[in-house]
């Protein structure tokens, strides 16, 4: 398939500026397939309404992630400005990050970060590409080595600001602080939200564990590289950015227990389902550049839960290989007519995996 296969035609109200007053007042869409018809069937609910679409025995995954402030503004040592947003945080005081300039920035330069009366001052070590736990590089890439000389997620949390994506016009504010984060992000590292959870909050979980069904946790930290756009109409050519996961024993232990007695394991957002389809050939802990188009084998997953994608981004893409090319692209069209509102802020869809995966 090539890349302007997925490409369609977002009126531009329909992009989610703010989230709603309550998490799970959004809406979501229940997307059913069978093996006898071509034609998904679609029944349009509120986000509370998915205790009516899980049961007892059900296995839900949520990624643990927390935002960091990633996004920070500086200077340069003659005067000029600069924007950091921090990919990931690599060490106790280095951070891997992309840099705004007018000029190229070049190693060993100091730049001055946060507040311009005291600032931060910190070191570019090296322009640097994202590898894996292997080593093995991916293309040149825009990405730099910093040196904050201190420990770097303190120093981030004082001169910091939330990251949020690049679709959202307004500047964060505190009830960003509090509404980009899920309810239960526990381990900081990513530099955008695992926005399918952030519909969750604690009563409509604690329903969901009195219906029975089971809750587990891993950590995939997401980098910049989710609103990477795919470059080029051919996709075998594009390469993700690596991300780092981790598969606590427990959830893995839930996972195998599930597995073995045929349940359901439902994932909460792509990048839990990236990271448990990842484990598969990499283990319960390590680096993923998994790029899952049309044609990609499911092993473990077999349901999502998801926000609504960017046209023509990798997310669109899984997607699309996990409930089909024309069901989503019916599903899609299904949303736009009904005036769902799409993207980080936005509303939710419960897929089922494609009956043919």
């Amino acid at each position: 398939m090539q890349l302007s296969d997925f490409d369609y035609e977002l009126p531009k109200e329909l992009i989610a500026q703010f989230p709603l007053p309550s998490r799970s007042s959004s809406r979501l869409l229940i997307v059913r397939q069978d093996n006898i018809s071509s034609n998904p069937s679609f029944q349009d609910a509120y986000f509370k309404d998915i205790v009516h679409h899980l049961k007892k025995g059900d296995l839900l995954i949520f990624n643990d992630t927390k935002v960091i402030p990633a996004r920070i503004h500086g200077f340069k040592p003659t005067g000029g400005k600069v924007e950091v947003l921090v990919e990931r945080v690599m060490n106790q005081t280095q951070v891997l990050c992309q840099i705004k300039a007018s000029k190229a920035i070049l190693p060993n330069t100091s730049l001055f970060l946060g507040n311009q009366n005291d600032p931060t001052e910190v070191t570019v070590i090296e322009r640097q590409t994202i590898s894996n736990a292997e080593n093995t590089s991916l293309e040149p890439s825009p990405f730099y080595l910093l040196d904050f000389k201190s420990n770097a997620l303190d120093t981030l949390q004082k001169i910091g600001e939330l990251p949020l994506p690049p679709y959202i016009r307004h500047v964060a504010d505190e009830q960003d602080q509090n509404r980009y984060q899920t309810v239960y992000a526990a381990n900081l590292g990513a530099v955008a939200a695992p926005t399918a959870g952030l519909h969750f909050d604690e009563d409509l979980l604690n329903q969901l564990r009195n219906l029975g069904v089971e809750i587990a946790q891993l950590t995939l930290h997401v980098g910049s590289g989710t609103f990477s756009p795919v470059r080029n109409e051919d996709l075998s050519t594009h390469q993700m950015h690596y991300e780092r996961y981790s598969i606590p024993p427990n959830t893995r232990a839930a996972i195998d227990h599930a597995q073995l007695n045929q349940r359901r394991i439902i994932c909460v957002g792509t990048t839990s389902l990236r990271a448990l389809e990842s484990a598969v050939t990499l283990g319960d802990n390590g680096d993923t550049n998994l790029f899952i188009t049309p044609g990609y084998k499911f092993k473990v997953v077999n349901a999502l839960i998801t926000n609504f994608h960017l046209p023509k981004s990798t997310l669109l893409m899984l997607v699309s290989a996990f409930s089909g090319f024309s069901c989503i692209k019916k599903t899609y069209q299904h949303a736009i007519d009904n005036k769902y509102r799409f993207f980080s802020y936005g509303d939710a869809m419960f897929l089922e995996r494609a009956p043919n995966e």
